[in-house]
Order: C-alpha cells, then structure tokens, then sequence
C-alpha cells in the first residue's frame, strides 16, 4: 500500500518551492513551463521518499503537471531496489518526457544502473545514443559521460560520440562535454580522436573550450589543445 499519493506530493512540492529560485531557474531553462523552484537536494530528499515506498505504483499513476514532478520521476526511478529489468518499461515511459538540460543531467546523475550492469545498460542507451529526439540522445551521452570513461569503454564511447551527427545546441553541448571528460581521464588515448573526428566545428572547438576549462589539464597540454581548434 502506498504511502505517499499525488495529492500529498504536490503538497509537498508546494511547501518546498521558493519565488526567487524559481525565476533563477526559469532564467537558465528559457521556453521551460511549469517550474515551481524546488532545489535539487529537497527533491532528491523527496524522491528517496518515494523509492522506499511503492515506487512501481507511484511512477505509474505519477503526474507530469510540473517540472519538479517529471524530475521527482526519474529521481526516484534512480534510488529504487531494483535492476534494470524491473526498471526498464518505466525508464522507456520516462526519458520521453526530458525536455530540458536540468531534468536530464539531474536524474542521470541518479539513475546509476550502469554501475551494476554496465553492459546491459549499454545495449539499452543504443536506442537512445541513435534517437532523432535531442533530450533522449542527451539522456544517453550524459549516461555515458557519468559511467562509461573508464578504460575497457573509452574508444567504444569516443565511437559512439563520434557516429552522432544532431546539430542540436543540447546534443553538440553533451558531445563536447563527453570528450572533455575523455581527455580528462584519458589524454593521450583522446588525442588522437582530437586529431581526426567527425564532429562539427561548433562541437569540436567546444569540447576544446571544456577541455582547456578543466583545472586537471596542465599548461603544455592546454596549450596543445588550443592548436587544434578549427
């Protein structure tokens, strides 16, 4: 029986929002409706909540009438027991209502199936990393910029970057961060993806831009970077 109903969690929700974030908010998310400006840590507080409850019935009958709730979704779809076989339909009804960078980022930074059953979980993102819908390939770059540079999946996530072909602005802007973290992690293996890729130019330069960012990168190496802007 479940504790917590949509009724309550739109209480709680209400409770917990803030005007002043709010506006903060819509301001980094433009053409994003229905924010109420609930802070990222009291949604997580409110989403293991929900993982501890009945969480199957909960996502079931969940609402998507904000923001706040479609992330509280996949929050808890992140912290729930369970593999991704109990997990699966409800992440297939989840990641098609990401509209945003924040929804995307947030909850894939919840949703760490990768880190049990890394190559279950990969066969599952191909259908996303090869979506024509901008904020499912980003679930899936993200995915594989928090879980995948390690070294036994390096060149097959450089590949699968490389193979995307979106100009969409979210894309681009998760292609070139899923380089920098390559680089990051791995500079000499990365570099020769720096040398010849198929990115476009906005991307590549971008995740040169991230890369010479990045306070792991020593002085030499930035400077080699920048060389290979176009």
């Amino acid at each position: 029986m479940r504790t917590y109903d949509n009724h309550w969690i739109k209480e709680q929700l209400e409770a917990l929002r803030e005007p002043e974030y709010q506006r903060f908010t819509a301001s980094l998310l433009p053409g994003v409706e229905s924010i109420l400006g609930v802070r990222l840590p009291k949604l997580r507080e409110l989403a293991k909540k929900l993982a501890k409850d009945n969480w199957k019935e909960y996502l079931e009958e969940a609402q998507d009438d904000s923001m706040e709730e479609i992330m509280l979704q996949g929050m808890t779809l992140g912290y729930a027991k369970g593999n991704l076989q109990e997990k699966e339909t409800f992440l297939r009804a989840f990641i098609p209502k990401i509209d945003n960078w924040s929804v995307c980022d947030s909850c894939c930074n919840s949703i760490k199936i990768a880190k049990e059953q890394p190559e279950e979980m990969w066969e599952f993102l191909q259908e996303y990393l090869h979506s024509e819908k901008e904020f499912e390939i980003r679930f899936a770059l993200v995915q594989l910029l928090d879980y995948y540079v390690k070294e036994e999946y390096l060149q097959r996530v450089l590949t699968e970057i490389d193979k995307i072909s979106s100009e969409a602005y979210y894309v681009e802007m998760a292609q070139a961060w899923a380089v920098s973290i390559c680089y990051r992690e791995f500079p000499k293996e990365t570099e020769s993806f720096l040398r010849q890729n198929h990115l476009n130019d906005f991307t590549h330069n971008k995740a040169l831009q991230k890369i010479t960012e990045s306070l792991k990168v020593g002085k030499a190496q930035k400077e080699y970077i920048r060389s290979l802007k176009r």
